[in-house]
């Protein structure tokens, strides 16, 4: 069964679609540079606003140890995720579950990074884009990613619902990742952190189908 996190939530009724959608987890962006950033005020009322049996995940980015400890001192976050140049000591020292981010490119020895941070849950893959640690709404070549990697693979970067099943057929990967790719538009335009429960709930349909 895949598991599904759905990123960058910042509105209370985005949460609940989650919920209802019968995704496993949401995400918030704790990254003052994110477009889909929320404070810590904002990010404790969502997960306040959660049915129980859903995974709250917070997302830093080379944040502070301090800013870290603030955050769990006032969001009951379930799940830490690393986004940058943070040190598995580091991710390690605030005695959560953690997910390591890995901007995936040629060269990036993925096996290497596994052992690593071997006391992470998982890692999750996404889209190297220079000067963006994540949420980007690129893809990156699956092909790249070896069979055998040892830690529980959570792959992110421009899934949507047209590709989402031919990533799951293709990676196995132990759950998706999607913020961008379920978010409302407006014209051409995506409205960063809005999302769309009806593009949620097609993300989960697709999903589903292969579980």
């Amino acid at each position: 069964m895949v598991r599904v996190k759905i990123c960058g939530i910042a509105r209370v009724e985005d949460a609940l679609a989650v919920a209802k959608s019968g995704a496993d987890a949401i995400g918030l962006v704790f990254y003052e540079k994110s477009p889909r950033h929320v404070s810590i005020e904002k990010a404790a009322q969502l997960a306040s606003a959660l049915p129980p049996f859903v995974t709250v995940v917070g997302l830093f980015v080379n944040a502070s140890a301090k800013a870290v400890r603030e955050t769990l001192d006032s969001v009951s976050l379930d799940v830490l995720q690393f986004h940058g140049d943070e040190t598995p000591a580091f991710c390690e020292q605030f005695h959560k579950p953690y997910l390591k981010a890995i901007r995936v490119k040629p060269g990036v020895d993925l096996l290497q990074c596994a052992a690593l941070f071997h006391s992470a849950q998982g890692l999750l893959l996404d889209a190297h884009v220079e000067g963006i640690p994540g949420g980007t709404g690129a893809v990156f070549d699956w092909t790249l990613i070896p069979a055998n990697l040892p830690l529980p693979l959570i792959l992110s970067g421009g899934l949507d619902v047209e590709n989402v099943a031919a990533a799951i057929r293709q990676v196995r990967p132990y759950a998706v990742d999607v913020s961008s790719g379920v978010e409302a538009c407006r014209g051409i335009n995506t409205l960063k952190g809005i999302k769309d429960a009806a593009k949620i709930a097609r993300f989960m349909h697709e999903v589903r189908g292969l579980r």
